[in-house]
């Protein structure tokens, strides 16, 4: 007989029967490059830096379903080096682009879900911005993700071996299918796959399901 309160709890969307999100160090590369994007209306995601002023995260975090309409700039806060309440640096965001053709109030995945922020000043030279790879590795390539998940929320998680398990079609579009742990709260977090000694970007993460995510390529992002 089950006890009262001894249920197992659910799952997350994102997260398999065993969870295999570690906390990793925000100051070393290439976790320094992860971003947590927060909103004035107290949602939160993650981003990743691509350049000195600019972090990539998904469109819908920037979207108000209130309100039915995309947030302000100015109301967008970019802390880099989280890590339970303290950070290295903090940026407001002075303008931003979203993926051609989004729609905050659609229902279901859109490639064009990103978008770019541009900081009110830069991350100084010592984090190096993660470079972005058009080419979509084979289904079974080791791969990571990093975020600031729901429920690990102050604290930077990754999954270090993961993998890339397919593509996906919605709405004629490709996405990439990987079996990485990642809940709410990681959207906009960077897929990353190594290149020699460093990291690049091969998509960012914008779906998550029992035991599945789905993310845009970068081929969507790139140019």
């Amino acid at each position: 007989m089950q006890l009262a309160g001894a249920a197992e709890l659910p799952l997350l969307p994102g997260i398999g029967a065993v969870d295999h999100r570690v906390a990793v160090e925000p100051t070393q590369p290439p976790w320094d490059a992860i971003a947590k994007v927060q909103t004035n209306i107290g949602t939160r995601c993650t981003g990743a830096l691509i350049a000195p002023a600019i972090v990539l995260t998904a469109a819908h975090c920037l979207y108000n379903r209130r309100t039915r309409t995309m947030l302000q700039a100015g109301s967008l806060h970019v802390l880099l080096g989280y890590n339970r309440g303290d950070y290295r640096w903090h940026r407001m965001v002075a303008r931003y682009t979203v993926g051609p053709g989004f729609e905050g109030s659609k229902d279901g995945l859109q490639d064009s879900d990103w978008a770019r922020l541009e900081l009110d000043g830069t991350i100084p030279e010592l984090v190096a911005p993660l470079p972005i790879l058009t080419v979509l590795p084979p289904p079974g390539a080791t791969i990571a993700v990093a975020g600031y998940n729901q429920d690990r929320a102050q604290v930077l998680m990754a999954d270090l071996s993961c993998h890339v398990t397919g593509t996906a079609l919605a709405g004629g579009k490709l996405f990439i299918a990987h079996d990485c742990d990642a809940t709410r709260g990681t959207s906009g977090g960077p897929l990353l796959i190594q290149r020699g000694s460093g990291w690049a970007i091969i998509g960012i993460n914008i779906g998550a399901a029992v035991g599945a995510n789905l993310a845009v390529p970068a081929t969507a992002f790139a140019n």
